[in-house]
Formats: structure tokens, C-alpha cells, sequence
């Protein structure tokens, strides 16, 4: 298990956009297990929507391959950067708003040299709220986590 602290010595994101607040389980090159825990202080639900706050799907994908870029890092991908590359078959099941606890499930689908591609599902209360299969290049050039 990954707490925040240990997740930020291998991520570089930061508030407000580390999406994922702990790990809870990291089998490497096959799966992780990660979660986040949404609140209404989160600095989109002031735009999206003032009145009825959703989480943005494009951050529940963002969140899920956080998830995947340390499932990578434990997979060897140590002192490297992770990007993406492409999104495919993205469906969005349910709104995620205020209150919700994220769970993410990312597997990997393919690993060839320095592209890695997974398959990934986001669950609130064991019903899936998001899917997606999506790619990423492991850079040789990382970045400094400060």
C-alpha cells in the first residue's frame, strides 16, 4: 500500500492536479490498484458545474493513468517519465461528483520496449463509472520529482 507522500517521490504531478491518493495493491507488469477520494473542494467543481458538480471525465482518465505511471514505475520504469499516447474506447458510465470515492483498476495489456498499453476501469461503490484502453511511452529523459 502507497499513501500520498510515497505516490509524490514517484509521480512529478502536484495540487491541484495529483488525481490519486493511494495505492492498495501493485502486482508489477500485470495490475495496481489505486484510489481517490473526491471532496467538494476540488478546484474544478467550482466551473463544472457550480450548481450540480461532476467530476470531469477527462480527469477520471487523467486519475486512471496516475494509476498506470506507477504501476510502470514498479514495473522498472524507475527515473523515467510517462506520457500519453493515445485513449481508445473511453466510456463514461456515471457521473462522479462530491463525496464518491474512485476505485481504479489498471492492467497492462502490452509492454514493448518503451511503450506501454493498458486497459482501465473506475468503480464508485463497485458500479463502473469509466473505462478506457490507453497507451504510453516510458521517456528516456525523466523528470525531477522535487
Amino acid at each position: 500500500m502507497m499513501d500520498s507522500r510515497e505516490i509524490q517521490k514517484i509521480l512529478p504531478h502536484r495540487f491541484p492536479f495529483l488525481l490519486v491518493d493511494r495505492i492498495l495493491d501493485i502486482q508489477p507488469k500485470e495490475k495496481a490498484v489505486g484510489l481517490k477520494n473526491v471532496t467538494i473542494n476540488e478546484p474544478f467543481f467550482q466551473g463544472h458545474f457550480p450548481n450540480y458538480p461532476i467530476m470531469p471525465g477527462v480527469l477520471v482518465i487523467e486519475a486512471m493513468a496516475q494509476v498506470a505511471g506507477i504501476l510502470a514505475f514498479h514495473s522498472g520504469a524507475k527515473g523515467k517519465a510517462v506520457y500519453f499516447m493515445s485513449i481508445e474506447k473511453a466510456k463514461f458510465r456515471r457521473p462522479v461528483v462530491p463525496g464518491d470515492q474512485i476505485r481504479f483498476e489498471v492492467t497492462v495489456l502490452q509492454h514493448r520496449n518503451n511503450v506501454w498499453k493498458f486497459t482501465g476501469q473506475a468503480f464508485v461503490e463497485d458500479k463502473l463509472v469509466a473505462e478506457a484502453d490507453f497507451a504510453a511511452m516510458v521517456s528516456e529523459e525523466g523528470l525531477e520529482n522535487g
